[in-house]
């Protein structure tokens, strides 16, 4: 069975996007995932198709409509589907790699791009909507937000990825960021490939790697090494 992803959005147009090339655009192409771009302003009722409206309590900006949204997820996710329903929101849990590999062992996803300053509160709740966010930062909508998701997913899809080792080494899989890479020519401006990569021994090689992974990960990403340390 297939990956899923109906991604629900005001711009459909958006989609496939950088999904369409690479190893994410060969798999689309030949069916190990699919991508189904909903717009969500077909299921308003009204003659001018609104989505939005003015935040109950005042403030700036304009809310999306839970009656609108509900129309749209109900469409795209009817009882029965068992594909988890995303609402991508810089509120949300972060996504890490533990959560895109289960994402990816599934049956697909149902992702909701937000817009303007927010969704109504009851249809995240009504829906059971899981809030989920890609870093501390805000986007203009969750349109880029789920071409990174869908992105980090489908290359983890058997098959998608030459060398499935690759995916098992890299970043966040082990808790530590990723060691240095290198590669021909041996000297680059007069900076030497490090002599254990070329010595042909294995456990040092391997041994080097890790304490690469554990220092960078202590100075850049000190929140992930204890976690680690108790992995490892």
């Amino acid at each position: 069975m297939s990956f899923a992803a109906s991604v629900l959005t005001l711009y459909p147009e958006m989609f496939p996007g950088a999904l369409g090339l690479s190893l994410a655009g060969r798999a689309l192409e030949t069916g190990t995932w699919s991508l189904e771009a909903i717009q969500i302003r077909d299921f308003a009722s009204d003659r001018h198709r609104t989505v939005d409206d003015t935040p109950a309590g005042g403030g700036a900006g304009m809310v999306m409509r839970a009656d609108v949204l509900a129309k749209a997820i109900d469409h795209a996710s009817p009882e029965g589907d068992l594909r988890p329903r995303l609402l991508m929101s810089p509120r949300g849990r972060p996504l890490t790699q533990a959560r895109v590999r289960e994402l990816a062992a599934g049956p697909g996803a149902v992702i909701v791009c937000g817009r303007f300053e927010g969704v109504d509160q009851r249809v995240i709740e009504a829906r059971e909507l899981e809030e989920v966010s890609i870093g501390d930062f805000i986007l203009s909508g969750g349109e880029q937000a789920a071409l990174v998701l869908l992105d980090a997913v489908v290359r983890l899809l058997p098959g998608v990825m030459g060398n499935a080792v690759s995916g098992e080494e890299e970043s966040f899989e082990n808790g530590l960021l990723e060691h240095p890479h290198y590669t021909r020519p041996q000297e680059f401006e007069g900076r030497a490939i490090p002599e254990v990569l070329i010595s042909g021994n294995h456990k040092k090689i391997a041994a080097w790697r890790r304490a690469q992974s554990e220092a960078l990960t202590r100075a850049r990403r000190p929140d992930l090494f204890g976690e680690s340390m108790i992995k490892g």
